[in-house]
């Protein structure tokens, strides 16, 4: 044998061991790879339930929604029905009650100055 040719088999056994060295990381990682996609096949079929029960979930939100679009519907025109009665009564009512009001306050006034007035009186008498 010659020096070429044991320097050609030296350089062929580095190699293999090059090429054996290299292949055990390559190895590793075509599991890490296989083990990623089996995990990402379990969350993918585990998220098809979550998102149906999310999807009803908002269904069933919609449709509670739409219920309380109506009652605010509702409330809002008893609430404009109720101002237009307060307007009417106010418009009608209002000023001949409060000038009622107004005189049985004088009224009742009057009243309880005049019974001091005659207790006054009636005490002066008393005393002389």
């Amino acid at each position: 044998m010659s020096a070429g040719q044991i320097a050609a088999l030296i350089a062929a056994g580095a190699f293999v061991v090059l090429v054996v060295l290299l292949a055990i990381p390559l190895i590793k990682l075509g599991k890490t790879l296989d083990a990623a996609t089996e995990a990402i096949e379990r969350t993918n079929s585990n998220t098809d339930p979550l998102l149906i029960g999310a999807n009803e979930t908002i269904t069933h939100v919609n449709t509670q929604l739409e219920r309380v679009d109506g009652i605010t519907a509702n409330a809002q025109a008893v609430t404009g029905n109720v101002s237009a009665l307060t307007s009417v009564f106010t418009a009608t009512l209002g000023g001949p009650l409060v000038k009622t009001a107004a005189l049985s306050y004088g009224l009742s006034k009057a009243i309880k100055a005049r019974k001091k007035k005659n207790a006054l009186k009636a005490a002066r008498k008393a005393g002389k």
